[in-house]
């Protein structure tokens, strides 16, 4: 049921009594100020959290030349996994399925055929355990049940983030030597949902330093830039929604400075925006790719990888500094939308390589109006779709011999499960 018309007119009117016009812009000029005097580098407590990686500097690429230009990797290659989204049942069961797979372009249709599935289970009987070794299945690919360790609570962000990385990263790792020029991951370049338990309540934290299940993942990660490096192919990750606050949290705890962003996104939107005023009114440029330098990361869950206390938990065979989480950032005009590119310091150290990566995602983002065909494809081939979904849930209700246990929400968004 829409809104009556005269309660529409009176929530929207309160817009009216909040007097903002024009902060925007202002928040713009605020934003370039802070570019320019911050970042270069930006320190918390003696520590370099954000360092220019060469020159700090903004660039704009036009995006009929970038269309026009030539590929710089001749394949490239996406690996996403999806999930069905955590599922308790009646009977205590708590279940994600991840289900992860690697795109090419050109097409490779063995490759896309290949699957990793994990199928994560959380209860509170501690006398079962349902975990189980890889066994293949169909042509190519294999599954697996990871039995998460026992909580009392988190049990869902537990199962999703063990379920989702551990197939990533074994799906990656299996096909590494399929890769022969460049790998695009659907998301950030490291685990940031497993990395950020460090600082969420006591429960989570307990299990990044105990879980086997957890270093086992980590060091999945680890692996994978070694094996690309030792390679010599480089390895990134393609960030669609920048969710991190971490610089604009650090921003916030200098003196003098005004950070009024929700989160970096929003601050690196106004960064590169270009516009300019029109019979008074301001008129955003659409003709070019905007984008900021690379940096090296060691805000927030970022610093984990580089750092000391990553020997707690990885074996490393390159420099620490070599894991260092470094990134750019890209914004496309015309659907006001901002992309970030991660990579790990060792491909992005040399300039070389780094402009490879850089020129070849520009293309793609210009000529697909959006994320690279691999990466759309891996999408693609990953999702778990609602209607799949609920025949995945139906059969594991028969199975479990147990109902969804579901709450109203259920009916009333009309979910098919």
């Amino acid at each position: 049921m829409t809104l009556d018309p005269v309660h529409f007119d009176g929530i929207a009117t309160l817009a009216d009594e909040i007097e903002y016009e024009g902060e925007e812009r202002n928040h713009q000029e605020l934003a370039r100020n802070v570019w320019e005097n911050y970042l270069d580098p930006l320190y918390h407590e003696g520590t370099k959290v954000l360092e220019p990686l060469g020159t700090l500097e903004r660039r704009q690429a036009n995006m009929q030349d970038l269309a026009l230009e030539d590929d710089r990797f001749e394949t490239m290659h996406g690996l996403d996994s999806g999930t069905t989204n955590p599922l308790p049942f009646k009977n205590g069961l708590v279940v994600d399925v991840a289900h992860a797979a690697m795109s090419s372009s050109p097409s490779d249709l063995d490759l896309h055929d290949s699957r990793t599935v994990v199928k994560a289970v959380h209860t509170n009987d501690v006398e079962r355990d349902f975990g189980s070794e890889w066994k293949p299945y169909a042509k190519n690919s294999k599954r697996k049940i990871v039995h998460v360790p026992r909580r009392d609570d988190f049990e869902e962000d537990i199962v999703h983030a063990l379920a989702l990385y551990r197939a990533e990263s074994r799906h990656a790792l299996d096909h590494a030597d399929d890769v022969s020029d460049f790998l695009l991951l659907d998301g950030p370049m490291y685990p940031k949902g497993i990395l950020r338990w460090r600082d969420r309540g006591s429960v989570l934290p307990d299990l990044f330093e105990n879980s086997k299940a957890v270093e086992k993942i980590l060091q999945n990660y680890v692996r994978l830039v070694e094996r690309f490096a030792e390679r010599d192919v480089p390895l990134a990750g393609f960030v669609k929604n920048i969710s991190a606050k971490s610089i604009i949290r650090t921003l916030r705890k200098k003196d003098g400075v005004n950070a009024p962003w929700a989160h970096d996104a929003a601050f690196f939107s106004q960064v590169l925006e270009r516009g300019e005023y029109e019979n008074g009114e301001y008129e955003r440029l659409t003709d070019d790719l905007t984008l900021t330098n690379w940096f090296v990361s060691r805000a927030g869950s970022d610093s984990f990888f580089g750092s000391r206390e990553a020997d707690h938990h990885v074996e490393r065979e390159f420099a620490p500094e070599q894991y260092e989480v470094t990134f750019c950032v890209i914004y496309d005009p015309r659907r006001d939308l901002l992309y970030k590119v991660e990579a790990p310091r060792i491909f992005t150290e040399d300039e070389t390589c780094r402009e490879k990566i850089e020129r070849q995602i520009l293309k793609e983002i210009a000529v697909a109006n959006g994320p690279p065909v691999a990466i759309s494809k891996a999408d693609s081939l990953a999702k778990i779709g609602q209607q799949s979904t609920g025949s995945l849930v139906r059969s594991f209700e028969r199975s479990f011999d147990s109902e969804l246990d579901a709450n109203y929400n259920a009916v009333r968004w009309g979910r098919n499960y």
